[in-house]
């Protein structure tokens, strides 16, 4: 592959900026904090000593500043794994590309990416309102099969495969795990389990309105494959940083239970309580 890129394949804004973020590579800390939601990423800076840079474009917003003397970002990604593509390669191309060269770097940059999120549980002992990190996550969406040279397998993920059911949904699956040396900066969470990204709200998650699942006791199957809680976008994180060499781990606060068919009585003060916790251990 040549070390040149090609405009069409790095696009940038007027201001040299990558095309999606908006941002430069001033713009963010080594440290990010990567949420779906625009407005969760105030509720995460007003916590910090200063905030230094405000950007958005689209669903992504960034704001940079210091949090006990540490420079450190949050961002919003919005909802799922494309949307997770794009944060990647853009976020990777702001500390390993030189943008103006559009030439590769030849010191490579592992940034600390920390997903702040909220998932439902298809464990039935699982509690709401609490804390549960991602250990392992199978990715139902097929995002990694269009990338080359991505492979992962471990324990989880060949009983899972062996006993998967649905055979028309397995070619779609990847698998990744955590950055085991930031994971421990999460260790007292109440949960650590294995995590399922789907690529939809409705029948990929077991819902069903109009139009019906592929299977009632999906969730439950899921369950027993393993799988503790599900979300939409951990697995892209998980296998692009594998890819790209930067460290992840994902925090989610439990905020459903699906299997008993419970949602928090206060979701607005589970996720207040999210981001403390969060922020109380992202700094050493």
């Amino acid at each position: 592959m040549l070390n040149k890129l090609a405009a069409s394949e790095l696009v940038l804004n007027e201001d040299g900026s990558v095309y999606h973020l908006n941002l430069l590579p001033e713009d963010i800390a080594d440290k990010i904090i990567l949420v779906g939601d625009p407005d969760r990423v105030p509720k995460v800076s007003k916590y910090f000593d200063k905030v230094e840079i405000q950007k958005n474009k689209r669903e992504f917003y960034t704001h940079t500043g210091t949090l006990r003397g540490e420079r450190i970002s949050v961002m919003s990604t919005g909802i799922g794994t494309e949307n997770i593509d794009i944060v990647m390669n853009e976020l990777d191309a702001l500390v390993n590309i030189d943008l103006k060269l559009k030439e590769f770097k030849t010191e490579h940059k592992a940034l600390q990416l920390f997903r702040m999120g909220t998932c439902g549980s298809v464990n039935p002992e699982v509690q709401v309102d609490n804390m549960l990190v991602t250990q392992n996550v199978v990715g139902v969406d097929g995002l990694m099969h269009f990338y080359q040279d991505y492979h992962f397998e471990n324990e989880f993920s060949r009983n899972f495969l062996e006993k998967f059911p649905y055979e028309k949904i397995k070619p779609m699956l990847y698998f990744a795990d955590w950055a085991e040396d930031i994971a421990d900066l999460y260790k007292d969470a109440k949960y650590h389990g294995n995590t399922a990204t789907f690529p939809g709200f409705y029948a990929p998650q077991g819902r069903q309105l109009r139009l019906k699942a592929v299977d009632d006791k999906f969730l439950e199957t899921l369950n027993d494959l393993g799988v503790t809680n599900f979300e939409m976008e951990t697995s892209a994180i998980y296998a692009l940083s594998k890819l790209l060499g930067h460290k992840a781990i994902t925090v989610n606060n439990v905020i459903a239970n699906r299997r008993r068919g419970e949602f928090s009585a206060d979701h607005h003060a589970s996720e207040k309580n999210l981001i403390e916790w969060v922020l109380d251990r992202i700094i050493r």
